[in-house]
């Protein structure tokens, strides 16, 4: 699995599903380049059970992005005729009826391939068939994109675990703060508190007054 951090997010154009039912075709991550951080997110399936909690919860806290300046950018490997009918179908149903952030098709895996979140990989058998190794769904994986493209942060959780939301706001509360300020943001961090300097000194003097 290659580490992403520090790098350009993969390219990719897709079909997605964007305000809640209406399809789009060639999406892509490029048209925030510029102008938006992202927070590019995999779930394994439609129509599950830990993935509309995280879904919903990313859409319960949207003004939170908003405020930020943050695209939230979901992705599965179900088509995009799945994703249009789980966001028809009403929460009571087990659906996501609500949701207006765009959820992207990635039905080849390619997607969750080339960022690392695939939970299996294809092989051959000795007569020469392909099959796959694993599950073929991606894990839960979430990646912070700064507005020049480039991967900042990413955590991968195996497919039992949901991810907190509120961490994924701390993170980008913490990048922006660093590309604002120029200075680091310690262990559990939260706007507000002190950050600070990227130096021997630095480090010393912020734990020198946490003592």
């Amino acid at each position: 699995m290659e580490n992403l951090i520090g790098k350009k997010a993969p390219k990719f154009e897709a079909t997605a599903v964007v305000n809640g039912g209406e399809f789009q075709e060639g999406f892509s991550l490029e048209q925030y380049i510029g102008k938006k951080h992202v927070v590019f997110f995999f779930y394994p399936l439609d129509f599950t059970f830990v993935c509309p909690t995280e879904i919903l919860a990313f859409q319960e806290k949207m003004e939170e992005f908003d405020k930020r300046d943050v695209a939230v950018v979901g992705c599965s490997i179900d088509s995009e005729f799945s994703h249009w009918a789980w966001l028809n179908t009403e929460l009571k149903d087990g659906g996501i009826k609500g949701v207006k952030y765009p959820l992207v098709s990635d039905l080849s895996k390619t997607i969750a391939e080339n960022y690392g979140v695939l939970a299996g990989e294809y092989d051959y058998d000795d007569e020469g068939n392909a099959t796959f190794n694993g599950a073929p769904v991606a894990y839960r994986g979430l990646f912070l994109i700064d507005k020049e493209g480039i991967v900042r942060h990413n955590v991968i959780n195996d497919l039992p675990l949901g991810r907190s939301i509120d961490e994924a706001i701390r993170m980008v509360d913490a990048l922006q703060y660093f590309e604002k300020h120029g200075e680091v943001c310690p262990a559990n961090w939260k706007p507000g508190e002190e950050a600070m300097q990227a130096t021997h000194e630095g480090v010393a003097e912020y734990l020198g007054k946490k003592a």
